[in-house]
């Protein structure tokens, strides 16, 4: 069982000094608990995270910087600074950042589960992983990624 430490993590530092590379986005882990997992995230223009299913968790996006497009259910939306993104458990949502400038937000996901796990998978395929081996590792951690929608 993880427990959550007392403590600040300060800004711009993650737990341990932990730095994910995912998808060409950074990831800084800010708390780990079994109840929950909440990470700061700079997204560049032009990055996303596909349209996905978490069947075991809700997720939660606070949007600090820049305009993230996302797709909750087949339905497309943004968020701007200050609002907050509420992505229930087993509904499909992928994010996009279509602008010229670097989204920065705050993620969290209650419980926790498998998500820390999948990160350091993730980063550790590195830089030019191939997507087939994104999708097989992700679904070993309780994450479904859908197929892109010429391939239905």
């Amino acid at each position: 069982m993880t427990s959550m430490t007392a403590g600040v993590t300060p800004a711009g530092e993650g737990i341990e000094g932990i730095r994910w590379s995912i998808l060409g986005q950074t990831y800084v882990p800010k708390q780990l608990s079994d109840s929950s997992l909440s990470w700061h995230a700079t997204l560049p223009p032009g990055t996303f995270v596909p349209p996905h299913i978490h069947p075991t968790q809700d997720e939660f996006i606070y949007m600090l910087q820049g305009r993230l497009s996302l797709e909750l259910n087949g339905v497309a939306s943004t968020a701007e600074p200050g609002d907050t993104i509420r992505l229930p458990r087993g509904i499909p949502h992928g994010l996009f950042n279509r602008g010229d400038a670097d989204v920065k937000c705050l993620f969290w996901v209650a419980p926790a589960r498998r998500l820390y796990d999948l990160f350091w998978a993730l980063h550790n395929l590195g830089p030019n992983a191939d997507p087939a081996d994104v999708v097989a590792v992700s679904a070993r951690h309780e994450v479904d990624f859908l197929p892109p929608p010429d391939a239905e």
